[in-house]
């Protein structure tokens, strides 16, 4: 069984969030809830949850505030937010999950699955230090990123990365040392992630990091030479794309 703290600055979603968790997740036990970031403090430290549910915007201040203020986390986080707003990349970045308002009851079910799992299987991962340490970094160098792997959990900086292909509902990646690692996400989603960040959709199957780039081939109708040798083909939708981010080298 696991025991829940739900932590939302408004009532209303607090109330709707219990209301599925005893109706679609009997596992779930909801020991408590808070409003606010001193609240919430005081609940985590006086129940001991093993989950948690944590609203990323909490008036003027963040979850992240209250991750912070805690002397411990020895629990599983299940972020909660009403839109793709400010933290959820970094929470994407340490591979963790978060459900979007309004709560779709598969995607909770599946979340409190994941969380079971790894409760039960004591695994213990470090991604709410690791989420916390990427917040307090501003360039992009410093950067890391967390790929889900199928026993351990890689935390791999950006700057590492040569490329990413897809393999169906899988994503390579290819580091600089060589390193191969497949990670059980889909490349639009790393695609979608990793754009800010500077690396280039090339075509459905490729994403690159244009620093290892060595030049632009144009047989085949536009083809990237990297460093390394390998070609990787740019597709005629994404040429204009390609272009604009090779001219900011």
């Amino acid at each position: 069984m696991m025991r829940a703290v739900l932590i939302d600055d408004e009532i209303s979603n607090l109330e709707n969030l219990q209301a599925l968790l005893e109706k679609h997740c009997p596992q779930v036990t909801v020991v408590a809830i808070a409003q606010s970031v001193g609240d919430a403090v005081d609940i985590i430290g006086k129940y001991l949850p093993n989950l948690v549910f944590l609203d990323i915007q909490m008036g003027e201040k963040t979850g992240f505030d209250i991750l912070r203020l805690l002397p411990w986390r020895d629990f599983e986080v299940i972020f909660v937010t009403a839109y793709d707003q400010y933290g959820i990349q970094a929470v994407k970045f340490a591979a963790l999950d978060y459900l979007l308002k309004p709560i779709d009851i598969e995607e909770l079910v599946n979340s409190v699955g994941k969380a079971a799992y790894k409760l039960a299987t004591q695994k213990q991962t470090f991604q709410l230090d690791f989420l916390l340490q990427q917040l307090k970094k501003t360039e992009t160098n410093d950067s890391k990123i967390a790929l889900q792997m199928q026993g351990e959990i890689r935390y791999v900086t950006l700057s590492e990365i040569i490329r990413c292909e897809a393999d169906n509902t899988y994503t390579h990646f290819f580091l600089a040392n060589g390193e191969k690692i497949l990670v059980s996400k889909s490349l639009k989603e790393y695609a979608d992630l990793l754009h800010p960040k500077g690396f280039v959709r090339t075509h459905q199957s490729h994403l690159v990091n244009p620093k290892y780039v060595r030049s632009w081939l144009k047989e085949d109708g536009g083809i990237l030479l990297l460093l390394s040798g390998e070609k990787i083909p740019i597709s005629k939708p994404n040429k204009d794309t390609v272009k604009q981010a090779l001219q900011h080298l």
